[in-house]
């Protein structure tokens, strides 16, 4: 079968041309639709999504030429295709990363984006423009984009620059060894910094906090000592700032959060409420991992985790040579003084009347006596766990309970215990990996094919949430789930089963390769198209976007098209309860990329009428899926579309509006149809002649 693809040999490292230009305009989309920027960076990252939208359009243009190209063209698509997929990882890593760390290496990263920025600019030298058969509009927007790309400087934002010596400043004070107020920090001017890179509230410091510990862990081996002793002060930073600004709110939060899991915990542990008042003012990050005590004189060992002095050492000195957190083995024995987090534990225990004995190295007998002396007294106010700690840890002993019920309880309750997990998974990453952690994945996935109907649909409702957690998608799929799950869709007892199994492939299918290893299954997309003819809204709403995510690759495009979805997707075009008029569009437009998508959706009479209108009424996007549809359907021996637009008294002006004021997608792919509009009445008018 002829694909019209342009071959180049595939031990020259390319892919065939087709193939290559979906690649591009799929990763294109991907940076283009990166939606929440981070506060750091957000200049470069902003200049660098405006090139690849230009070069996506480029990209496009290109491919619905369908002509082929010379070899140096091929050369700079595959080179762009690197540097683009390059950039995509550069801002995921901003995004995913720790803005502090980031605030820090500013000029670092900035030159990251300056470099690929050139890069790009040399991958253009060889592209050959003047051989490419496309608008003069987009030459020129290419042309303007290689001279920028050439002449670029190295662009580091002012602001961040200003806000980075504020936090350096900061830790400065914090580390100070001397002075009067050593130690001490302005807590305003903390907030105000911390602010301007987007931390407003205690889950913003809180997310922060996770993302400079893993941080931590990834500088451990190759950063170094002062590199893993800056981010430690970081964290101190961060914590104390946290546990002062939002103090009352969080103890608040802490009492409700405990009242609330009291009445599912009473099996495991309980607490009085006189001691939940005074754990809900103690930070856990200023106890040591080993003793639980507060830390008197933290000190950082190589695995860049913090411990008190004495434990650490008597850890070492009785012959292990491994972190206790971690367990990873410690490089040196050294000891660093952790003076940030020091001055930080000393100002709490002032501000909150907690005792705190100075310890040195190695104290003596008489002091000994007294630190167990202060340590009685400080029992008396501390508890060995803080409420933070707690809160984990009630999860995970909540998830292992339920699991153990889950592997030996009775259906019924089985069916509680899944329903429990079901809503301990509905919120919170960290739940969700804690329930994971605790094996509840592959029990979960023999409760699918239960036959009482709320077991089944608490045990793939509970699979959902717990897919949204990333590396949750691996364990499901390695448990096997898919098949299960794929006979939920088909034949659940319950509605909201079948569509919540439909909403875990969607969740899923993010994952490319799992597209392939799904659409592979033979009832999977027909189980999708089923439920997009019987679903509720919410159900066809995720049977579309599961299928759209499926149909990105082009062997899954044929199975949707085969398993009946066109007619009912342009049913749901007119349904205006099920709302999903542009999900629908986009599936429609997806498809159009395999010749039985484009036979199939010919056949519909009603379908061209409504997109006329949807150019005039629908949303951006889909105008934009309008359009494309519309510009499919008159190519390559649609001359009959054509005509029905041309004697349609509305297509025109709708179109010539789109050309001028729409988005750059639309201006573009509404001038292409006007033109092939214009070409086909030129040859009505001389064919007449």
């Amino acid at each position: 079968m002829d694909t019209g693809l342009t071959p180049i040999m595939i031990s020259s490292g390319f892919l065939p041309t087709g193939s290559l230009l979906e690649s591009l305009i799929h990763i294109c989309s991907e940076v283009s639709s990166m939606e929440k920027l981070p506060f750091v960076q957000v200049r470069n990252i902003s200049t660098m999504i405006r090139r690849i939208k230009l070069l996506c359009s480029l990209f496009e243009e290109i491919q619905e030429t369908n002509s082929p190209l010379p070899p140096s063209s091929i050369l700079c698509l595959t080179e762009l295709f690197s540097v683009i997929r390059r950039v995509k990882f550069l801002i995921q890593a901003c995004n995913d990363g720790s803005s502090l760390w980031a605030l820090i290496q500013t000029e670092l990263i900035s030159n990251q984006f300056y470099a690929l920025v050139k890069e790009m600019g040399r991958a253009l030298d060889i592209l050959p423009l003047s051989l490419l058969n496309i608008t003069a509009d987009t030459r020129e927007q290419v042309e303007l984009l290689h001279k920028q790309a050439k002449r670029v400087d190295l662009s580091v934002d002012p602001r961040e620059l200003q806000h980075r010596e504020e936090l350096l400043q900061i830790m400065a004070s914090t580390n100070a060894k001397n002075g009067k107020n050593k130690g001490f920090i302005d807590l305003g001017k903390v907030k105000e910094v911390l602010s301007s890179i987007g931390f407003k509230s205690p889950l913003d410091y809180q997310d922060e906090l996770s993302k400079l510990e893993a941080e931590t862990t990834k500088q451990a081996g190759t950063g170094g000592l002062i590199v893993v002793s800056n981010i430690n002060n970081l964290i101190s930073l961060v914590t104390y700032s946290k546990s002062m600004i939002f103090c009352d709110e969080e103890a608040e939060m802490r009492k409700e959060s405990l009242k609330q899991r009291s009445a599912s915990m009473n099996r495991i542990y309980d607490y009085s409420l006189a001691t939940q008042s005074i754990l809900s003012n103690i930070p856990d990050e200023y106890r040591c991992p080993i003793s639980l005590d507060l830390m008197r004189d933290p000190v950082i060992v190589a695995s860049g985790h913090t411990y008190d002095r004495n434990s650490i050492a008597q850890w070492i000195n009785s012959g292990h040579h491994t972190c206790p957190k971690s367990g990873q083995r410690l490089i040196h024995m050294a000891l660093i003084p952790n003076y940030a987090l020091k001055s930080l534990v000393h100002q709490w225990c002032q501000e909150n009347n907690v005792p705190l004995m100075e310890c040195s190295s190695s104290p003596s007998s008489s002091n000994l006596e007294r630190s167990n002396s202060e340590r009685k007294q400080s029992e008396k106010a501390v508890d060995h766990i803080s409420a933070t700690k707690a809160a984990a840890d009630a999860v995970k002993m909540t998830a292992e309970f339920l699991v153990g019920k889950l592997a030996m309880g009775n259906p019924e309750v089985q069916k509680q215990s899944a329903y429990e997990l079901r809503l301990l998974a509905k919120t919170g990453m960290d739940n969700r990996r804690i329930i994971a952690e605790a094996g509840a994945i592959p029990f979960l996935v023999t409760l699918l094919a239960s036959h009482d109907p709320r077991s089944q649909e608490n045990a793939v409702t509970a699979l959902l949430n717990l897919s949204i957690f990333e590396n949750n998608k691996i364990l499901i799929m390695a448990a096997g789930a898919i098949d299960s799950i794929i006979d939920v869709l088909e034949s659940g007892k319950t509605m909201e089963a079948r569509e919540n199994a439909a909403a875990a492939i969607f969740s899923l299918s993010i994952v490319d390769e799992y597209k392939v290893s799904i659409g592979a299954r033979p009832r999977a997309i027909p189980g999708l198209v089923g439920l997009l003819r019987e679903g509720t809204s919410a159900g066809k709403r995720d049977a579309a976007t599961a299928l759209f995510n499926l149909a990105v690759y082009k062997s899954n495009k044929e199975s949707v098209v085969l398993a009946g979805a066109v007619p009912l997707l342009v049913d749901l075009l007119m349904d205006s309860k099920a709302g999903i008029t542009d999900d629908a569009l986009a599936v429609l437009a997806m498809l159009l990329g395999c010749s039985e998508g484009l036979e199939e959706i010919r056949k519909s009479r009603t379908l061209v009428p409504l997109l006329i209108d949807l150019l005039r009424f629908g949303s951006a996007k889909g105008k934009e899926n309008s359009i494309t549809l519309l510009l499919g359907l008159c190519k390559d021996g649609g001359e009959e579309v054509a005509r029905r637009l041309l004697i349609n008294p509305r297509s025109i002006p709708s179109l010539q509006s789109l050309a001028a004021d729409g988005s750059l997608k639309a201006r573009r792919k509404a001038d292409a149809l006007l033109r092939l509009l214009n070409r086909c009445c030129s040859q009505s008018h001389n064919s007449a002649g």
